[in-house]
């Protein structure tokens, strides 16, 4: 009976051990914990799209800090410029560019980085604005001729890790946001889709 006990009490501290191990190893996960490898990035990036059927030039940067390799979360924007012909009733000869930028939080999931060549998937939450400039440059501000948008914009980035400190990355997007409100101006102007390229410098 006693040999029965014993063996009893010894099973039972090595199953306890056994569970504290695993708890140890297995324990919940947070931010700040120990074990985190967290890092951050700066980031250009160079892209085309189309406005109101017209060719689109755009430049951005963003800065995000990283969360354990696998989601980062920052703040960036891009302007863009463009070549558009409006011809309004006042006048029908005028030529104007069409001018402006976006931006705001990105929120940005990413699959497998320890890969060279992996996916990320950056979601920006934001506001923009986008106004009518004319051929001489004439900035005065004429509330008809600008407005100011929400966006939401997705994309899909393929990156390759170049270096330890460097990716690069090809990205296709799709911009949706609110109504434009500009005059002799299609209220979707700003929704389409962009392709573009992407440098980010950082601790990955």
């Amino acid at each position: 009976m006693k040999q029965l006990l014993l063996l009893i009490f010894i099973g039972l501290g090595v199953l306890c051990a056994s569970a504290q191990e695993e708890n140890d190893n297995n324990q919940i996960s947070t931010i700040f914990s120990k074990g985190r490898q967290n890092g951050g990035y700066g980031a250009l990036s160079f892209g085309y799209t189309q406005i109101d059927g017209k060719d689109a030039f755009l430049m951005g940067a963003r800065g995000s800090w990283i969360i354990d390799h696998s989601f980062a979360i920052g703040l960036g924007g891009c302007g863009f410029v463009n070549d558009v012909n409006y011809h309004n009733w006042i006048n029908n000869d005028l030529n104007n560019n069409l001018a402006g930028g976006y931006g705001g939080l990105y929120l940005e999931p990413i699959l497998a980085p320890r890969l060279p060549v992996h996916i990320s998937i950056p979601v920006l939450l934001g506001v923009g604005a986008v106004a009518q400039v004319e051929d001489h440059h004439d900035w005065t501000y004429d509330n008809s001729r600008s407005d100011v948008f929400l966006v939401f914009e997705p994309a899909v980035e393929l990156e390759f890790n170049m270096t330890r400190h460097l990716r690069l990355a090809g990205t296709i997007g799709y911009r949706f946001t609110s109504k434009v409100e500009m005059i002799d101006t299609n209220p979707d102007i700003m929704e389409g889709a962009n392709i573009g390229l992407i440098m980010k410098f950082g601790k990955f």
